[in-house]
């Protein structure tokens, strides 16, 4: 059997370190506003007339650290490749983190379930 030495290695260029700390540190920042945001509404709804129940505690909870977790991933999933797919691997988790900050702000508006009963 002979062996082919004409085909040049396949080398993957990484985005320099900098580059990456650079776009991660930006999204981390849009990251940070939603757990800020997050915790603002926390406080903001804690401290109402009719307070949380053990279950509002949780589901108000979830905006807090859910942002966390997303983050953490989508740097993970980007951080050997190029820097645009880091970039849209970053945006991705920024639209994952919207929608789930909406669907527990649309719950906390409409249920009562999350407040104690006056």
């Amino acid at each position: 059997m002979t062996v082919n030495t004409s085909e040049a290695p396949v080398v993957r260029r990484q985005a320099p370190g900098w580059l990456v700390g650079v776009v991660t540190g930006v999204f981390g920042l849009a990251y940070a506003y939603a757990v800020w945001g997050a915790i603002g509404f926390l406080v903001q709804q804690a401290n109402g007339e009719a307070g949380l129940t053990g279950y509002g505690w949780f589901v108000l909870l979830m905006p807090v650290v859910f942002p966390a977790i997303a983050f953490a991933a989508a740097f993970v999933l980007g951080r050997r490749r190029g820097i645009l797919p880091l970039a849209l691997t970053m945006l991705t988790g920024l639209g994952l983190v919207g929608a789930f900050w909406m669907n527990v702000f649309a719950l906390a508006v409409t249920s009562a379930a999350i407040y104690n009963a006056v």
